[in-house]
């Protein structure tokens, strides 16, 4: 399932250097630049608390946006960086990356688990450990996927669960060539002490 791609409205900025970032500041905005794809970089604004509203939703630095310059054509980005103060942790300019939609870029994509109700491990008392709850991998910029999918039916204790268990979406590929885990159907802390007193 491929995301929707979402807006991210933004304003040309005047002035290079530090005292134009600065005064951009004052002004409630955080500076940023969009570059890539073989255009001159344009210097942007971007409202703070519009900014800081998209970074708390989550995975800013994976999501695909429309970029909506006025006066300019729309184009698709990818945040590439954002900067902090390192005491106040608040963002102090922001990259984008201008993309086609048939660029490959490299992400970390959200794990989600399914049929929790389906694995006789689960039901047995075992717990889901999960490893690695983002993969890395290459994907299309025009179909970026908002998650990936790992089915749990028939998972019992013990079993170990791969990237080649996943269900990846068409044109994505992990970055590691290897099967690595990505989680595990641990046994129940009792059952463990159990077998070690048989043992």
């Amino acid at each position: 399932m491929a995301r929707q791609i979402a807006d991210l409205n933004v304003e040309v900025r005047t002035g290079t250097g530090k005292g134009a970032a600065r005064q951009t500041r004052r002004e409630g905005y955080v500076p940023g630049i969009v570059y890539g794809d073989g255009q001159e970089p344009v210097s942007i604004k971007i409202g703070y608390n519009y900014l800081l509203k998209h970074l708390k939703a989550g995975r800013f630095l994976q999501t695909l946006f429309n970029l909506k310059v006025p006066g300019q054509d729309d184009v698709h980005v990818i945040c590439r960086g954002v900067q902090r103060d390192v005491v106040k942790d608040q963002p102090t300019h922001v990259d984008f990356m201008r993309l086609h939609d048939e660029s490959r870029i490299v992400l970390h994509i959200h794990v989600t688990f399914i049929n929790h109700d389906a694995a006789p491990g689960l039901k047995r008392g075992g717990t889901l450990t999960v490893v690695r709850p983002e993969v890395e991998l290459e994907v299309l910029a025009g179909d970026i996927p908002d998650h990936i999918t790992v089915d749990l039916a028939g998972k019992v204790i013990g079993d170990v669960i791969h990237i080649n268990d996943a269900i990846l979406p068409e044109g994505s590929k992990p970055t590691i060539a290897r099967n690595f885990v990505i989680a595990n159907i641990a046994a129940p802390a009792g059952l463990v002490a159990a077998e070690a007193e048989e043992a």
